[in-house]
C-alpha cells in the first residue's frame, strides 16, 4: 500500500512519526501552513515558520525515503489576529518556491468579515501564482460555512477543480459533490472522520476526487490513519486499485496541477540505492553516513 498524506501537520510530530509512517507505506505527504496553538505576537514569527516548511522539515522527510511539500497561507484562524495582516504580504516569496504545491489552508474559521478578505486575497494569490488551494472549513456551523466557502470560491475565478475543500463530513459532503471541485476528509481518533465512516462515504459517492488525510497535528490525532482507512476499505470489499486512487493517484492528480509535485518512482527514494532527497540516510543504521541541514542533524544520544 504506498500512501500520499495530503495533509498532516509534521511541525508537531516527532520524528519517529516519520519512521512510523514510512514502513505504514507513506511515500508523500502535503504540510499546510496552520495555526500553531497560541496567537503569535507578529507577523516576523511567520518568516521562521515558513521557512522551516520549505527547508528543516522536508530535509527530516527525506531520511526516511519520504517526500515532503507544502502549501503556504495565513490560516483562517490567525486572519482575526491584526498582528498577522502583514503575512499576506510574505506570501509571494514563498508561492514561487519548487516544494510549494498550493496556497493554504485558507478559508473559514468563525466567519468574520476580516476571515472574507483573507480568503478572498489569497484565492486571488491562488490565480496569480497558478496554484492550487487547500481550504479549510470551519468546525462549528459547518454547513453554512461551506455554502460560503463555495461562493467565495466561485467569486475567485480559480476553476473548482484546482480547489479542495476540507474537514468535510456526512453533511457538507452531498454540498461539494457536484462542484467540480476535490473533496478532502480527515480521520481523527475521536472527532472529524473515522475510519468505517470514510468507508461509508466511498460506498456513496465512489473514489473520484476523494483526498483522505490524517491532519495530524498537537492535538490527540494519528498519522498512521490513513493506513488505516485502506486497511478499512479492503475489508469492506473496495479493491486494492481503489485503495491506490484514493490513497495515492488523488492527491497526486489535484497536487500534480500545481507542476511541481516531484516524486520518486514505485520504490521510496532512499531505497534500493538511491540517495534519498537532501541527503544520505537517517545516520540510525551503523555505519551510515550523517546528513545535515543547516549543521543539525536528526541523531540524539549516544548514536
Amino acid at each position: 500500500m504506498r500512501i500520499f498524506d495530503p495533509h498532516i501537520h509534521m511541525t508537531s510530530r516527532t520524528t519517529d512519526d516519520y519512521e512510523r509512517m514510512a514502513a505504514a507505506g507513506v511515500r508523500a505527504l502535503v504540510e499546510p501552513a496552520f495555526w500553531l496553538g497560541q496567537p503569535r505576537t507578529s507577523a516576523a514569527s511567520f518568516v521562521d515558520y515558513f521557512d522551516s516548511l520549505v527547508g528543516w522539515e522536508p530535509f527530516r522527510a527525506s531520511q526516511f525515503g519520504i517526500r515532503h511539500f507544502a502549501t503556504i497561507a495565513l490560516n483562517p484562524k490567525e486572519a482575526n489576529d491584526p498582528r498577522c495582516r502583514e503575512v499576506l504580504d510574505l506570501l509571494p516569496r514563498y508561492l514561487d518556491k519548487d516544494g510549494v504545491v498550493a496556497v493554504g489552508e485558507v478559508g473559514y474559521d468563525s466567519m468574520t468579515p476580516e476571515e472574507d478578505e483573507v480568503f478572498a486575497a489569497q484565492l486571488a494569490l491562488a490565480v496569480e501564482y497558478d496554484l492550487p488551494a487547500l481550504v479549510h472549513t470551519p468546525h462549528r456551523d459547518k454547513a453554512r460555512g461551506t455554502e460560503r466557502t463555495l461562493a467565495v470560491i466561485a467569486e475567485s475565478g480559480l476553476e473548482p477543480g484546482r480547489v479542495v475543500i476540507d474537514h468535510l463530513n456526512e453533511v457538507t459532503t452531498p454540498l461539494v459533490r457536484d462542484t467540480g471541485c476535490w473533496l478532502g476528509f480527515s480521520i481523527y481518533p475521536e472527532t472529524k472522520m473515522s475510519p468505517p465512516r470514510m468507508v461509508e462515504l466511498l460506498r456513496t459517492y465512489g473514489t473520484e476526487r476523494m483526498l483522505v488525510n490524517s491532519a495530524a497535528d498537537w492535538g490527540r490525532s494519528d498519522p498512521l490513519l490513513t493506513r488505516a482507512t485502506g486497511e478499512a476499505m479492503l475489508a469492506a470489499g473496495f479493491t486494492d486499485d481503489d485503495v491506490d486512487r484514493v490513497l495515492w493517484r488523488n492527491p497526486v492528480e489535484f497536487y500534480g496541477q500545481s507542476g511541481r509535485l516531484e516524486l520518486p518512482g514505485e520504490e521510496p527514494a532512499g531505497r534500493s540505492g538511491e540517495e534519498p532527497p537532501g541527503g544520505a540516510g537517517n545516520g540510525a543504521v551503523p555505519g551510515a553516513p550523517v546528513a545535515t541541514f543547516a549543521g543539525n542533524s536528526i541523531l540524539r544520544g549516544g548514536s
